[in-house]
């Protein structure tokens, strides 16, 4: 579990396919500090296990659904990415729960300068949509963000200086992809309504029911 607060933006320095799967290497100085071989890390807001690492960098690798379901298999050496290493339960939720399970890919459509704030639009999936809610949180490459504005199709978010400084959102142009992750609160309200919905469906004793026994 992350709470998308970006710890360190770090490098690419290999990427490599194996088949259908990839191993990449990334520089990194201070999220390797107690990183162990078996520990989690989210890259770009996709949680991957590390399989190797010294002070410097570390190994991780990718299966075949992260490959085809996130932006890391299109990075290249000298790429920078997000970092962060998971929660611990003594540490303060600054920003909100995050899985590092990406719902989807999003597009950048426009980006805009306001005072020192910039704004970000993104165009997501349309099976996201439910998940999406103005004033709601989401994880945009890991970064735990607001929707500021929200359109059927797209929603924006206001970037303040200091996540413009620590993470490598500026470095993110129209066309380019970002990975998605909805607030899993969502997912689960979505869920418990789809249930109710079946097992009140399957149920004769429903309200309508009653009213047309004359309870």
């Amino acid at each position: 579990m992350f709470t998308g607060l970006i710890e360190e933006v770090g490098v690419i320095q290999s990427f490599r396919l194996q088949g259908q799967t990839a191993v990449t290497e990334i520089q990194a100085q201070k999220v390797t500090a107690e990183l162990h071989d078996g520990d989690s890390i989210a890259v770009n807001g996709t949680c991957l296990t590390v399989t190797g690492s010294n002070p410097r960098s570390f190994r991780a690798e990718l299966s075949q659904e992260t490959l085809a379901r996130t932006n890391l298999g299109r990075v290249q050496p000298g790429d920078r990415v997000n970092l962060e290493r998971p929660l611990l339960p003594t540490t303060r939720l600054g920003g909100h729960f995050v899985q590092g399970h990406v719902d989807g890919v999003a597009r950048v459509t426009s980006v805009h300068a306001d005072g020192q704030f910039a704004l970000y639009e993104f165009r997501f999936p349309s099976e996201l949509q439910s998940y999406i809610v103005e004033k709601g949180s989401i994880a945009v490459d890991g970064i735990s963000l607001t929707v500021a504005k929200l359109d059927r199709q797209s929603f924006q978010v206001a970037i303040i200086p200091y996540t413009l400084n620590h993470t490598n959102l500026p470095e993110r142009q129209v066309g380019d992809s970002v990975n998605l992750e909805c607030d899993i609160l969502a997912k689960y309200v979505e869920a418990l309504s789809n249930r109710r919905k079946e097992s009140e469906a399957k149920s004769p004793l429903t309200l309508q029911y009653l009213k047309d026994q004359g309870y």
